[in-house]
């Protein structure tokens, strides 16, 4: 079963971010939590960043003479706040972003919206130029809170392999052992159980 810990002690666990090549399943949707709402804020300071100076996207006067009559958010916002959502989840141990494909932005977004995002597991294989590492694609949906999708996208990462049967039995090196969790502190008494 699939959590967002490892146990690596007595009692001890640490949070784990994304998962290895053998822990993806094609087929697989995974939900990103949690939402983010869009603000004015985000979408001129990306507009800035990027050099994006369409007065679509930070001229409000100009906006009201238009059909949407106000900002749009820029779409280098949106892939921005939902690819980042996926990436615990996905991503997380990637040891390279291959690429996107299959961009499409089917709704606009606009301040005060809020994004969700999910991933389907597309495919998955084993890399034939780095061994011990494997290259998985994704499906990513993004959409409002009111179930209009305002993004899809396809993504390609490198993962590394886990340590254990099926990476040794493929040849590969094992990924290193978590550190030791330190001591206890000096005096402290043991947990008693309830």
């Amino acid at each position: 079963m699939l959590t967002g810990y490892e146990r690596i002690g007595e009692q001890r666990y640490r949070e784990s971010v994304g998962f290895h090549y053998e822990e993806f399943t094609v087929g697989d949707v995974i939900e990103h939590r949690p939402g983010r709402t869009v603000t004015e804020t985000d979408n001129v300071l990306m507009s800035m960043l990027a050099m994006n100076l369409s007065p679509l996207h930070i001229d409000a006067a100009y906006c009201e003479t238009l059909p949407w009559g106000k900002p749009l958010v820029s779409s280098l916002v949106t892939l921005s706040i939902v690819g980042g959502m996926t990436v615990r989840s996905t991503s997380g141990r990637a040891l390279a972003n291959l690429g996107w494909d299959h961009i499409r932005l089917p709704a606009p977004v606009f301040a005060g919206d809020t994004l969700y995002a999910q991933s389907e597991i597309l495919a998955k294989r084993l890399s034939r130029s780095r061994p011990g590492e494997g290259i998985v694609s994704c499906r990513t949906t993004g959409t409002k809170s009111t179930g209009e999708v305002v993004l899809v996208y396809e993504r390609s990462f490198l993962v590394p392999c886990r340590t254990g049967a099926a990476g040794a039995a493929a040849g590969y090196p094992a990924v290193p052992d978590a550190p030791p969790a330190p001591p206890s502190p000096a005096g402290s008494a043991p947990r008693e159980s309830a």
